[in-house]
């Protein structure tokens, strides 16, 4: 794809009901959506200023980021515990000291989608969808431990038509250190097209990596190894034999005795594929912690940066191609390690196949 390229500048900041998707689209949508954990369960005690309170009414104003509607619903669910026993009415009364647990689920009912005006780094937008750079630290979707200041909450503030899609449009991820380019649909009907491209893999991923160790063997390695979640550690993902399939092609851009610097290009869309694949082959990135990875160059997050994407309009039919620069604190850890940033024409004149 050529048409349509752009290339963004360094600081391109622009100022700043969940409904169920077709049945034909879930698999697409599970594969480009591909979710963690879905459940956070956070311990509570009855304050002094809520003793005789109705329950619904003293969860909400000690978790006030969720409404009293959906704590209610928690309730009926049998979510709550109070005093080591399930809570089966809002109206039961509580009394100071009183210990539970309240089973937090992201739902639509859920404040978690409410609108929060942000600053979005916008490269490209029409009436159909927008590409955002993302900043690393940025979460994309309300999630356990991160239930506002998303990618999420911005785009219901910035574009109130979206709070009518599933995921106010979002068809694809971005861990909360990964920087980068993502597409954003502000159509159902794109929104729909684009999940079934990602699915058959006729949305064009790429992504630069710095890694740990000398690269040894060939320097293109073609990786397919199923991913699911570690038995031992249900907050990782790893290669497991009842995993979902999941192929990453990587290629050495520059190497040294510190480390290499390689390009990733996805062949599915797997929760942490690019980190599980690189530790699996022996290279985690640097700063990537939960997959083996130790904090080295100056990089307090993974090195992990979508530089490249490139579809199909789905409703114009044009090729577009995105490119994004590097961050700063990735050009400064390459830097550190004597490795050389590729320019785009590089990129491209040397990519794969």
């Amino acid at each position: 794809m050529k048409q349509g390229k752009f290339i963004i500048s360094a600081d391109p900041l622009a100022a700043a009901q969940d409904r169920p998707s077709p049945p034909e689209a879930q698999p697409a949508l599970e594969d480009a959506l591909d979710a963690g954990p879905d459940a956070e369960l956070r311990p509570f005690v009855i304050e002094a200023a809520q003793h005789g309170e109705r329950l619904d009414r003293a969860l909400a104003a000690l978790v006030p980021e969720f409404s009293r509607s959906y704590l209610q619903q928690l309730v009926e669910a049998g979510a709550v515990t109070l005093q080591g026993a399930p809570a089966n009415r809002s109206s039961q009364k509580v009394k100071a000291g009183d210990r539970g647990e309240i089973e937090l689920r992201p739902t639509p009912q859920s404040q978690a989608f409410r609108p929060e005006p942000m600053a979005l780094p916008i490269v490209y937008e029409d009436e159909h969808l927008l590409v955002i750079d993302k900043p690393a630290g940025l979460v994309v979707h309300p999630a356990p431990g991160n239930w506002s200041g998303t990618l999420l909450n911005g785009l219901l503030a910035r574009d109130s038509r979206v709070s009518l899609l599933p995921r106010a449009g979002i068809v694809h991820r971005l861990d909360k250190d990964t920087s980068g380019l993502m597409v954003v649909a502000r159509t159902r009907a794109v929104m729909d097209a684009l999940v079934q491209r990602i699915g058959a893999r006729e949305v064009a991923r790429q992504y630069v990596a710095l890694a740990h160790r000398s690269w040894g063997g060939a320097a293109v390695r073609h990786v397919q190894a199923p991913i699911g979640r570690d038995p031992r550690n249900r907050l990782r993902m790893a290669v497991v034999e009842s995993g979902k399939p999941a192929s990453t092609a990587f290629e050495l851009l520059q190497g040294n005795e510190r480390g290499c610097w390689v390009r990733a290009t996805l062949g599915t869309g797997r929760t942490h594929q690019i980190r599980v694949h690189m530790a699996h082959i022996g290279h985690p990135l640097v700063s990537d912690e939960l997959y083996g990875g130790a904090q080295a160059a100056g990089l307090v997050r993974q090195g992990l940066h979508a530089y490249r994407l490139a579809f199909e309009h789905p409703a114009t039919g044009k090729a577009l191609e995105f490119h994004a620069p590097l961050p700063a604190d990735l050009r400064h850890a390459l830097g550190l390690w004597g490795l050389r940033y590729n320019d785009f024409e590089w990129l491209e004149s040397h990519a794969l196949g």
